[in-house]
């Protein structure tokens, strides 16, 4: 493609609606391909009924392959268009049994609705979406909030509402100027900002929001400021003899900022940092976050590695067939503009959510053998407050005398997410997507898992570990820019089909594959015809993108909603690589060093005991027990993991003058035997260990197993 050459092609006419009017803004851009001798206007390119984008965006015409642009013009010829009466009509109604064709700038003229995301639909002047207002509670004229001018307050083809504020109003032509010059990452709501709902509604209604840069961000130097970074020493006394100014990288008189503000800054020395990757919080940040009632250091333990998503495998070069063009380095620069916010410890950032939890506390009557059901009765009671402290009481049905046991949070919450995992919403082997189950979509239980998983993160439960890497990249980047792969597929037959599409050598073999799945094909949508034998990468991905994002939906959406209780949502939006490490990946295991820092000594204790204690942390370590570092774990706190937010209280450990181990899980402590031999200690530890785990295990089997 060759770049317009000043008034190279202003007398040249598209292709398609045979016009030679250059107007970025009404048709798209005009580009004319010299080699082929080949004009068109974007929109009336991409508009079109019968092309696809086969092509990189360099190819052809903004990936439109030169051969498919003639096949859809030779088609376009034999069509009339119903408003001008002339050939070339390449758009049609979308609408069952609708033909009307026209041209796209007739469209325009008779107040078509063309919509630029999903499948590109245009809608003929009958068959337009329509904004249904139910009531109209507006007497006089309000003021379009873009150019203020007064409006008739009546949704029609010219004038829009907001989908978000009620007394928002826009003329059309002013919200199309608007998009064009915000671009996708500023266009919203000029009321309340908000974008995601405002964007949809607009797209809906034809508006048409282009995958750029804001206007005003192309300015040459224009945000120079920000990048000069802060360096002052702002601590009492200074140490450097340079000055407060000195700045002096990879050595002690280098200068650290707060990692909340950012606007306050000291040398390493001077606040006896040991490294730059060491936290650091001025006073005015430290007071606010500590001096809340609900803060308390947690121990310092080892999270999980982070294996750092690469943010550019989560975005498709493609979300359609047709993609609105992106302009040279858009997407780069909204990913740095994603990566520009704090890259913070996922501990902090889950205390950060703790601070919402009151000191009010609801309890909750959890039935061990039947926890989930519990679980849901008490999260769905009207008086259950998500931001309310838990309190657990176990309660067995066949105790006549109704009698209730105060249980461990963090071993509910535990209990609660291994059922989560293995629960028929989600399916998979290890790394799980969301599942199609009417029954569970019914109950209205993808919301409920949504919810319970942000309220034990919250509340100090463990991570969940299971998601897939699309699952997880569909939450923070959405659908529409997540490329499953292959081994999200759970089915074995649908796997088979999509290997059998990716292999196919000729076009025969593809056509003959075509013609044994038809009917799936046409039932899903994927149907399509094939031409070369390049077309099964674009089937293949059809039907992978159906398969496990399309059609789940509507589950996807509800357990979306679940999740934004407490601001998780937001929170995983705003730090996915912090979050990809808990959601994606398994805990670490556990070492004997993990553990020994992890318990602190409670009381006064036998010294004697401490070294065995030691002894037999290295000796399960080296798999010279029958115990497992998990199963010390989950004795003494009922979970086998450290949560993201740590434990609290801080497990701890004392000795007692009894022949077994006891493990107190509302408290985290772990009660050690006095003995005096090490392997009367060790046989004592596995024992007890062993078999109160198994007993636990048998009474929930029952219920996990459902």
């Amino acid at each position: 493609m060759n770049e317009n050459k000043p008034g190279a092609s202003q007398n040249l006419a598209c292709v398609f609606c045979r016009k030679n009017d250059d107007c970025p803004n009404k048709y798209g851009e005009k580009k004319t391909n010299e080699k082929w001798n080949l004009t068109v206007h974007y929109y009336c390119l991409l508009m079109s009924s019968g092309i696809w984008q086969r092509g990189k965006e360099e190819e052809g015409v903004y990936g439109f392959l030169i051969e498919d642009i003639r096949k859809e013009v030779n088609r376009a010829s034999k069509l009339k268009c119903c408003i001008c009466k002339k050939t070339g009509a390449s758009i049609g109604c979308v609408a069952p049994r609708c033909k009307r064709s026209y041209h796209f700038p007739c469209g325009l003229q008779r107040e078509c609705i063309f919509q630029f995301t999903g499948n590109f639909a245009s809608f003929c002047w009958n068959h337009r979406p329509v904004q249904i207002i139910t009531s109209n509670n507006y007497r006089d004229s309000l003021p379009c909030t873009i150019c203020l001018e007064f409006i008739e307050p009546i949704p029609t083809y010219s004038i829009l509402r907001s989908p978000c504020c009620k007394n928002a109003w826009f003329h059309r032509d002013c919200l199309q100027v608007q998009a064009i010059n915000a671009g996708v990452f500023f266009f919203r709501c000029t009321i309340c900002n908000n974008s995601d709902i405002f964007q949809k509604e607009m797209l809906r209604m034809g508006i048409h929001i282009p995958e750029k840069d804001a206007s005003w961000e192309l300015e040459e130097n224009a945000y120079q400021e920000l990048l000069q970074h802060y360096e002052h020493c702002d601590v009492r006394r200074c140490r450097c003899k340079e000055g407060r100014d000195y700045n002096a990288p990879d050595s002690k008189w280098e200068i650290k900022r707060c990692q909340c503000c950012g606007s306050s800054g000291t040398h390493l020395a001077c606040s006896s940092l040991r490294s730059w990757e060491q936290n650091w919080e001025c006073l005015e940040c430290r007071g606010i976050l500590y001096n809340s009632e609900d803060f308390q250091k947690a121990k310092k333990h080892t999270l999980p590695n982070t294996n750092n998503v690469g943010i550019t495998d989560c975005l498709l070069e493609e979300s359609s067939p047709k993609l609105p063009r992106q302009s040279p380095g858009a997407q780069h620069k909204d990913l740095l503009r994603q990566g520009s916010k704090f890259r913070r410890d996922i501990s902090t950032i889950i205390m950060e959510l703790g601070f919402q939890i009151k000191k009010k506390a609801k309890r909750l009557w959890i039935n061990k053998a039947n926890i989930w059901n519990s679980a849901l009765d008490g999260f769905r009671n009207q008086n259950f407050n998500p931001s309310y402290t838990i309190e657990v009481a176990y309660v067995n049905e066949n105790d006549n005398f109704g009698r209730e046991h105060p249980g461990s949070k963090q071993e509910f919450l535990s209990l609660l997410m291994q059922h989560l995992e293995n629960s028929p919403i989600f399916e998979g082997s290890l790394s799980k997507n969301l599942s199609l189950n009417s029954q569970a979509l019914k109950e209205n239980l993808y919301y409920e898992a949504g919810k319970i998983l942000a309220i034990s993160l919250v509340h100090g439960g463990p991570s969940p570990g299971f998601f897939s890497k699309t699952l997880f990249n569909c939450l923070v980047y959405g659908p529409e820019n997540t490329q499953p792969i292959l081994d999200d597929v759970s089915d074995f037959d649908v796997a088979q089909m999509i290997i059998r599409v990716n292999t196919a050598t000729t076009v025969a073999d593809l056509n003959s594959i075509v013609n044994e799945c038809y009917n799936y094909l046409e039932l899903i949508g994927c149907l399509r015809l094939i031409t070369s034998i390049s077309d099964k990468y674009m089937l293949a991905k059809d039907i992978l993108v159906y398969h496990v994002i399309k059609r789940v939906q509507a589950p996807f959406e509800s357990f979306k909603q679940g999740l934004k209780t407490l601001g998780v949502l937001e929170k995983i939006q705003t730090y996915p690589e912090a979050f990809y490490s808990i959601f994606c990946h398994k805990p670490e295991n556990l070492s004997a060093e993990i553990l020994s820092d992890l318990f602190t000594v409670r009381t006064l204790s036998n010294v004697q005991s401490l070294g065995f204690w030691n002894s037999y942390l290295q000796a399960v370590e080296d798999g010279k027990s029958a115990v497992t570092m998990e199963d010390i774990l989950t004795f003494a706190t009922g979970c086998n993991s450290i949560p993201p937010a740590g434990f609290k209280p801080t497990p701890s450990i004392e000795c007692l003058h009894m022949d077994f181990p006891v493990g107190n899980k509302c408290n985290n402590c772990l009660a050690l035997p006095i003995t005096n031999t090490y392997q009367e200690f060790q046989e004592n530890m596995d024992f007890a260990i062993k078999n109160t785990l198994r007993l636990e295990k048998e009474e929930s089997t029952h219920y996990i197993g459902h």
